[in-house]
């Protein structure tokens, strides 16, 4: 029998569950403070600390870190940081879209202690997806597994490929993974 006490009692917890308990369900939103390139970057949560992140299901080409790296006439190296300077640019304006904020939902942390994030922008954009459809970065296979959006990034890079978008437009491109590989 339902008594009006324990009616009471289910309203309290409902109003509590809805004004605080929710938010276990939403992803945290943090503060962009530094983009490093195409698939990093550093945000601060809501006590200001900083936290590294790396972007979950994706590899975007790599960006010059060096002055050495700066000043490289290899061909392949031109190519891959041209390419790696844009999907940095592009995350730099989604973020500026976003208000320099995002939400991240993290699914793992990587061997340098970076935070393997989805991160969206609070209109819900996916930064992985929008990357990958554009051809300024590619799904990153080994780790799809583990991706929250695999499908989504996967039919992403399916019609990169089939548009020659970015990347897929460049013939000489080589992987990011395999950039790394032979030149690190």
């Amino acid at each position: 029998m339902i008594t009006k006490r324990s009616l009471y009692w289910l309203a309290t917890a409902l109003l509590i569950f809805s004004l605080i308990g929710c938010q276990i369900f939403r992803p945290a939103q943090y503060t962009v403070k530094r983009i490093s390139d195409g698939d990093t970057l550093t945000v601060s949560d809501s006590q200001g600390t900083n936290i590294k992140v790396r972007f979950a299901c994706v590899d975007a080409p790599e960006v010059p870190h060096t002055a050495k790296e700066r000043a490289s006439k290899r061909a392949v190296v031109r190519d891959q940081f041209q390419w790696g300077v844009q999907a940095q640019n592009r995350v730099q304006q989604l973020v500026k879209q976003g208000g320099d904020r995002v939400n991240l939902i993290i699914t793992d942390s990587d061997r340098y202690g970076r935070k393997v994030s989805e991160v969206r922008l609070s209109d819900g954009t996916l930064v992985q997806e929008v990357l990958v459809r554009e051809g300024l970065a590619l799904v990153y296979r080994p780790y799809l597994k583990d991706c929250p959006s695999a499908a989504i990034v996967d039919q992403a890079e399916a019609e990169a490929k089939q548009q020659q978008r970015g990347v897929w437009s460049d013939p000489k491109f080589v992987e990011p993974w395999e950039y790394r590989r032979r030149n690190k």
